[in-house]
């Protein structure tokens, strides 16, 4: 979850609480450190935000405080549900958490609609513990421009270690496509995540590179030529 994000949902969630909420409890939540909470809360007091409190005693904010709201149409709202609930073919268990979390706050403030279905049947979802690769780590490394040392088994089963430059996640109606720059093959290549036998997060990074790399990949590639 990115800065901006991050600090959205702070705010979403001392709204919410009827008395201060300690920093640890912000922090299990939002799943970072401590002292990120105490750094986030202070960048919110910065910009004017009311969040009151102290550390060891908990944060609050005041009840006058509201965000700007965000007006939809009907047909908007419907395009968002409908969206919302397509994830659910991506195989991608961090975004469909993600999704309930925003489907809530769409009911939250409108009327229940239950006659848009969709279809959940897609992509496996993407478990560890059943020897899939995470997403969630695959859109990591693409936000923070990180390399990853993927063991890559092709078509014919032929395994391969290789080092790549995350750049694009393209998600098919039958599989996900991880494209990135592949260091073995100099370059740009497209790996089926259910040919991802390992994956690790590198510290080696290509920060500031990412935009270049998909301009030229999109030059490179269409749409009808990704198998």
């Amino acid at each position: 979850m990115g800065r901006s994000a991050r600090l959205f949902e702070l705010i979403q969630i001392l709204r919410a609480a009827d008395r201060p909420v300690r920093a640890a409890r912000l922090a299990e939540t939002l799943e970072v450190s401590v002292r990120t909470i105490y750094r986030d809360i202070a960048a919110l007091q910065g910009m004017r935000t009311p969040v009151e409190g102290a550390a060891g005693v908990g944060y609050i904010l005041r009840s006058s405080y509201d965000l700007p709201p965000v007006n939809f149409d009907a047909e908007e709202v419907e395009a968002l549900r409908v969206g919302l609930l397509m994830l659910a073919r991506t195989g991608d268990s961090a975004l469909q958490r993600a999704a309930l979390r925003v489907r809530q706050k769409i009911t939250d403030l409108n009327d229940p609609v239950d006659w848009l279905q969709v279809a959940p049947w897609g992509i496996a979802l993407d478990d560890p513990a059943q020897g899939c690769v995470s997403f969630a780590t695959l859109r990591t490394a693409i936000r923070e421009e990180s390399k990853l040392r993927l063991t890559y088994r092709d078509a014919q089963q032929v395994e391969t270690v290789r080092v790549v430059w995350p750049i694009v996640i393209v998600y098919h109606i039958e599989c996900v496509l991880l494209v990135g720059r592949c260091d073995l093959r100099a370059a740009f290549r497209h790996f089926r995540t259910d040919r991802i036998y390992g994956c690790q997060l590198l510290e080696a990074a290509f920060v500031g590179q990412s935009k270049t790399l998909r301009t030229l990949w999109s030059e490179q590639n269409r749409w009808d030529e990704i198998s």
